[in-house]
């Protein structure tokens, strides 16, 4: 008894075919050319965005009042006031990176600033180079101690660095007094630095930059930055995985402790005058740049590039609103809104990239 051949079974249509576009392009990417995959690439980037609003700023401001940007000292002011800004949000996007949060970085600045110019008048004749290195490591030392309280005590490291926030300033409002360190007692070459400019660029902002860009190359090309990454994406997965968990997590408070004790030195540098109310209020302005800058207050995504433009972003626009004639009042709730803007977007987002990739998931299935 013969049989008739049976049909083989038709083959499934291409993958690609049978998702919607937008899915199709994020499951399958190499179907984009590599121009159009830059171009949507950086179309897509929070740091575009921020850009983008960054000019705007300087433009509206500049409108208003010409020499916002066209005077002698003006591109200069707008390169050097942020300087200390960009300093803070990189290391606190790092450590924010992780799903954690350093508070204390405004009384790690205030104490080493004080440090810096106790330096100079109780050893005379100390190198310039010997103090950056004191307030590199004693911020460092600063921050390790806040990695250890939140690795060790497993107490979140917002109440942890909140605490000591108020042991750090705690520490200088003893140490200092009513004491204060003057620019007579620190060295003129030393005083040069918060003056002093190359190709019209200040050093400090160069030094800055320079930290940045390390601190960027690092994240984004060696195995310990992804590493931070995975951390904060998912802590629990990154301890099945095999991560040392702990020792990332000290790793960056160290990190960002150390560019708190750095700025200090700076400050010292660029004000000349140190007080113990030096860098209060910081700490808050450097986790706004961070959150605006798009680095995910829950972690696992952004970069430092866009902590520092939100910085400069948010020193451009305590520059520019009183130009344009907006009240002190108000520039608080510009920072406000720019926040819950960006927490915001980056919820919806983060809900829209999961529902992309749970369709394609459940198509490809």
């Amino acid at each position: 008894m013969s049989t008739a051949p049976t049909q083989p079974p038709a083959q499934p249509a291409a993958q690609s075919e049978r998702l919607p576009e937008s899915t199709a392009l994020l499951v399958e990417p190499s179907r984009q050319s590599r121009a159009h995959r830059i171009l949507g690439t950086l179309l897509r980037s929070r740091e575009i965005s921020i850009l983008a609003v960054l000019l705007l700023v300087i433009a509206a401001a500049t409108v208003k009042t010409p020499t916002f940007l066209f005077s002698s000292n003006s591109w200069r002011d707008l390169l050097l006031t942020p300087f200390l800004l960009i300093l803070l949000a990189t290391g606190q996007a790092v450590v924010i990176i992780t799903r954690n949060v350093d508070l204390s970085v405004g009384s790690v600045v205030g104490l080493t600033a004080y440090m810096t110019g106790r330096l100079f008048i109780q050893v005379p004749g100390i190198p310039i180079p010997v103090v950056f290195l004191a307030g590199l490591v004693a911020g460092a030392l600063l921050g390790l101690i806040n990695g250890l309280l939140v690795t060790v005590a497993r107490v979140p490291a917002l109440v942890i660095t909140l605490g000591t926030l108020y042991i750090y300033r705690g520490v200088v409002l003893t140490w200092a007094g009513s004491n204060r360190i003057n620019a007579g007692d620190m060295p003129s070459s030393f005083l040069a630095l918060g003056t002093r400019s190359i190709l019209s660029v200040p050093v400090l902002t160069i030094i800055a930059l320079v930290v940045l860009g390390a601190v960027g190359y690092y994240l984004y090309n060696h195995r310990g930055g992804r590493e931070l990454y995975a951390i904060g994406s998912d802590p629990d997965a990154a301890v099945l995985y095999g991560l040392d968990v702990r020792r990332r997590l000290l790793a960056a408070f160290a990190l960002s402790g150390a560019l708190a004790g750095l700025a200090g030195v700076l400050f010292a540098a660029r004000y000349g005058t140190v007080s113990s109310g030096a860098g209060t209020g910081i700490e808050l302005q450097a986790v706004a740049a961070v959150v605006i800058g798009g680095v995910a207050i829950f972690g696992g995504t952004g970069t430092v590039w866009g902590a520092a433009l939100g910085a400069v972003l948010l020193v451009t626009i305590n520059r520019a609103l009183p130009i344009l004639g907006i009240p002190d009042f108000w520039q608080r709730a510009v920072w406000g809104g720019l926040i819950l803007a960006a927490i915001v977007l980056d919820r919806v987002l983060s809900a829209r990239r999961a529902r992309q990739l749970l369709e394609a998931r459940e198509l490809l299935s």
